[in-house]
């Protein structure tokens, strides 16, 4: 790669690390760089910019970003005008450590100022010289800004960012700062406008999603959001994550019942079953109250698929604590478990705990609780085999689905299911829907070796045809372009009403 000509437009690549909220976060920068006259490198090309968004939760995520940056060095030295940024959770929490610890890097921003990165590029590009700017809190909403989508049937659309929780093990608060909520005629707009794209499955998106309203004062505010989200004519699903057990009320469990478009699908991270453990991580609840709103979203839903977050090992942790957690585990069937070791982050209260427990007794426990959960993973698919699940056909979710001559998709529930495709398969495209009878089960998947029951086109199938994938445009000021410039529109006031 050498360095464009003049007029010739710059390539970008984004690299993403952690949550659903980088991703969409990702999304977003993606679509800035665009509206900025970047193009998408290809996958062979060295690109001219290269953004690293990244996560600062688990324990060796820096070493992860220092090693991709290390690894970028030569590359940059043998292209001249290459530029690499960091942004995300880490750059937030480690500022202008980055450039110190990697002068190569050119521009560090952090989690509230996603919009100044092509700003950023062009003042470090006209200085040559490094720019570092982070700010303490939200500016523009992120949903305001242009987005590339990277998926052409499924979206995700973000109500809240931010959150007013203060775990002991978790750093996002202090990173992302307090939550802000989006009004729900804005939120519905976005919705509306992917939707209008052909996307069929939307995901709200929050640090804690039920606690949506709290900043207009609305405590049912999370309720009335997913049934407005009913009334969107053309969306087929809608998910949510991820609440938190404390702001968990009769309302949403209500809401997702009576909500025909509201898969029955939950994710409510327990994080610990033991009571003493959850006081310690600073989680206002405890295990009676965890079960009971399993307890009242299976009454209301016996369908519902419930995925979960474990911790295993935080610190003062006894194997009196494990074997509440194991408790709660088989009592709560889970469908699916994210399970994690404890790792320390600096900046957090858990990392100057005492009682940190040793490597090998963590492990151990860990693999107790892997063991535990998918025996219960395993028996609740199981239970499916023979049963006809509605599925959306997907793109990179099963990794073996070439040789194997399947597809794979998410079933309403959210669980992963490979298909065989029978003599239709050049006719179902990703985005379209298939009927399909479960013949197989384990513990993180399911199979349907039949041909397909029912096969419907859609919209998003023709979208994803088609090669095109939604975007969003946002609203987006006085941002510098690379490469051509577009077309003249009629100028407009910049103080017009709206």
């Amino acid at each position: 790669m050498s360095t464009p000509v003049q007029g010739s437009a710059r390539t970008y690549q984004v690299r993403t690390y952690g949550c659903q909220m980088n991703v969409h976060d990702s999304e977003r920068i993606s679509g800035l760089l665009e509206g900025a006259g970047y193009v998408r490198a290809a996958d062979s090309d060295n690109p001219d910019v290269v953004v690293f968004n990244t996560c600062a939760v688990r324990e060796n995520a820096d070493n992860r970003l220092y090693g991709n940056l290390g690894h970028l060095r030569p590359v940059k030295d043998k292209h001249p005008g290459m530029q690499i940024a960091v942004g995300g959770c880490l750059a937030q929490k480690d500022r202008g450590e980055i450039v110190k610890k990697a002068p190569w890097v050119d521009v560090v921003f952090g989690t509230h100022n996603i919009g100044s990165l092509p700003v950023l590029l062009e003042r470090a590009r006209h200085n040559a010289a490094a720019e570092v700017e982070i700010l303490e809190s939200l500016e523009v909403f992120p949903s305001t800004l242009p987005t590339r989508r990277e998926s052409t049937y499924a979206g995700w659309v973000s109500i809240s960012v931010g959150c007013n929780n203060t775990c002991t093990f978790c750093i996002v608060p202090a990173l992302r700062g307090k939550e802000k909520d989006r009004r729900p005629g804005e939120i519905l707009a976005e919705v509306e406008a992917l939707v209008a794209e052909g996307v069929l499955e939307v995901t709200l998106l929050g640090q804690n999603v039920n606690s949506y309203g709290v900043e207009f004062g609305d405590k049912l505010a999370f309720g009335k959001l997913l049934r407005a989200c009913g009334g969107v004519d053309g969306l087929e699903r809608v998910r949510f994550t991820s609440p938190h057990p404390k702001d968990f009320t009769d309302d949403v469990i209500a809401a997702m019942a009576e909500t025909p478009n509201v898969c029955h699908q939950l994710h409510m991270p327990l994080q610990s079953g033991s009571d003493a453990m959850l006081k310690a991580m600073r989680r206002s609840y405890r295990s009676e109250k965890y079960l009971g709103i399993i307890e009242k979203v299976r009454a209301a839903m016996p369908d519902a698929a419930i995925s979960t977050d474990i911790i295993v090992g935080f610190p003062g942790e006894t194997e009196e604590d494990f074997q509440h957690t194991l408790d709660v585990v088989r009592q709560a069937r889970f469908a699916t478990a994210f399970t994690f070791q404890y790792s320390k982050r600096p900046g957090t209260p858990a990392a100057t705990m005492p009682d940190q427990l040793p490597k090998q007794v963590v492990q151990e426990r860990y693999e107790r609780l892997m063991a535990t959960v998918e025996e219960i993973t395993w028996a609740e698919n199981k239970a499916l085999v023979g049963q006809t699940v509605e599925v959306l056909a997907s793109v990179g979710e099963g990794r073996k689905d070439e040789r194997t001559g399947r597809m794979s998709g998410r079933a309403r529930d959210g669980r992963l299911v490979h298909f065989d495709t029978g003599d239709i398969g050049d006719q179902i495209r990703p985005g379209d829907i298939v009927h399909t009878a479960v013949t197989y089960a384990a513990p993180h998947h399911l199979n349907a070796d039949g041909a397909p029951l029912h096969h419907r086109r859609t919209r998003a199938g023709d979208a994803s045809e088609a090669g095109r994938a939604a975007r969003t445009q946002g609203v987006l000021l006085g941002l510098p372009t690379v490469g051509a410039p577009p077309a003249q529109a009629a100028v407009v006031s910049a103080c017009a009403s709206d």
